[in-house]
């Protein structure tokens, strides 16, 4: 395919954030497979072949030793017989989200649609439906871009445990499914990945040549298969061993599939190498956690309401730490893609419904200041600065001096992390020629304001109009 970008790090670099991604600001993600089947988890097809963990544990006392019900056979369990995603896109839609982003395939090398280069996926098993295709379907009809996440890159090492065997115990040294040769092309020829500690994993990607040309021929499938407005790697750009050129060429591809399409580029590849001469060839993406302040450029936070896969056991996030969230990221020039959990019937269950509605109700106020805008001189002021580090996601405990700020033409939206309680707002982030004309109160209308040296003093009404962040329009005299 010809195209504007060539499969360089000179060309990519010329690439430029289409504006439907700066503008959209929430995704929701479906991050769902076999894997959710036994409700244990994240990393289930990798932990229930570490004999000690717990979702060993629950594994072997649930459907048995792994030598004789191994990962496969979990997979033929997942039927996603209630799957309806028109229902759950309707509902996401209504939640604030305007872009959605589908998981093509795990690190358990099961693929969620009709594949030609992997016979493992839910059209020949499990389900026997295209999950991806039928995604895609239901987001096109609300007028949502579709995106895809690919976890493959790292399945390679990942994977090795499936060909261990427990070292104590009834079923010492017998090995697990994975050692069985007619299984190889699901669980891989992998053992140069082996641990001397069985469960250790000493490599992220693999510097194997077959697998990177499995890996290359999977996202040119995928990217003629659904034209993606969004490719998401569970990675930094694959694979550095051979100068990343397997993901420039992914890359490229990518994007030049949408230049045909579109007249110019409208996709998006994300992916997790920090290093700004790698993640120019796109938008760094950043795992549950995000930037301390401002970033240049258009970026992700990727997140989700609990753990990856739906687990029986786990705790959700509030919807109010949610919003929070997505404020505090919004206002440093990201976007948030939450994982919404299913159950393995394709369900999702009453609390995750809850956290949904209150996020429609809270972007009913006040999406004015999320949609289509641009980052503020300052991503906002107060005494209060969210946890970065790594994986870390503790409920940040605000006051009232803590403001989020985003910008659109002349109007400046302040959002209170917490309501002052003598119902006036503070806000000391403004120039003193930055002159403002009116406020309002998203979902309430005017209010009375004053303004000295630059400082703004904001009498809020007595009722809020929502429970969680509100929001006020500051309009200012001029253009900011």
């Amino acid at each position: 395919m010809t195209g504007k970008f060539q499969p360089t790090f000179e060309s990519l670099r010329e690439y430029e954030c289409p504006e439907w991604f700066r503008d959209a600001k929430f995704g929701i993600w479906s991050h769902w497979g076999p894997q959710s089947v036994p409700m244990c988890g994240d990393w289930y097809a990798r932990n229930m072949y570490i004999q000690g963990s717990p979702q060993y544990n629950y594994h072997i006392r649930h459907y048995g030793h792994p030598s004789e019900f191994g990962y496969k056979d979990i997979c033929r369990l997942w039927k996603a017989e209630k799957f309806d995603p028109r229902e759950l896109m309707e509902l996401y839609h209504r939640a604030g989200a305007r872009y959605f982003v589908a998981q093509a395939m795990h690190h358990d090398n099961f693929f969620n649609y009709d594949s030609l280069v992997n016979a493992n996926n839910s059209v020949k098993i499990g389900p026997e439906k295209d999950i991806c295709a039928l995604w895609k379907e239901a987001a096109d009809q609300f007028g949502m871009p579709f995106g895809l996440t690919e976890h493959l890159g790292a399945s390679f090492s990942w994977w090795y445990v499936n060909k261990g065997a427990d070292s104590y115990g009834p079923y010492k040294g017998v090995p697990y499914d994975g050692a069985d040769p007619a299984s190889r092309d699901f669980y891989y020829e992998n053992s140069e990945h082996t641990m001397p500690e069985h469960g250790a994993l000493a490599q992220w990607l693999t510097g194997n040549k077959k697998f990177q040309k499995y890996w290359q021929d999977t996202m040119k499938e995928l990217v003629d298969k659904f034209h993606p407005a969004l490719l998401y790697s569970d990675s930094g750009l694959p694979f550095e061993e051979e100068g990343y050129q397997p993901g420039l060429d992914a890359v490229s591809y990518l994007y030049n599939d949408s230049i045909e399409r579109n007249g110019r580029n409208q996709a998006v590849y994300t992916q997790k190498n920090r290093a700004q001469e790698v993640y120019r060839v796109g938008v760094l993406d950043i795992e549950k956690s995000q930037l301390p302040g401002v970033n240049p450029s258009p970026w992700q936070t990727d997140t989700c309401i609990g753990n990856w896969f739906y687990d029986a056991k786990q705790t959700f996030k509030q919807p109010g730490q949610i919003i929070e969230m997505l404020v505090d990221i919004i206002s440093k020039n990201g976007c948030m893609l939450l994982n919404v959990l299913q159950r393995p019937d394709g369900t999702i269950d009453a609390e995750t419904r809850f956290i949904l509605e209150e996020l429609a109700k809270w972007f009913a106020v006040c999406q004015e200041g999320v949609y289509g805008t641009r980052p503020f001189r300052v991503f906002g002021e107060g005494d209060t600065r969210v946890l970065i580090e790594g994986f870390r996601e503790d409920k940040t405990e605000w006051n009232s001096s803590d403001f989020r700020f985003t910008r659109k033409d002349n109007t400046v939206y302040a959002f209170m992390l917490k309501a002052p309680e003598n119902r006036a707002a503070v806000i000391k982030s403004l120039r003193p020629q930055e002159r403002v004309e009116s406020v309002r109160l998203l979902g309430a209308g005017s209010v009375e304001f004053s303004q000295y040296c630059g400082i703004l003093t904001v009498k809020l009404p007595e009722n809020l109009p929502t429970g969680y962040v509100n929001c006020l329009a500051l309009e200012l005299r001029e253009k900011v």
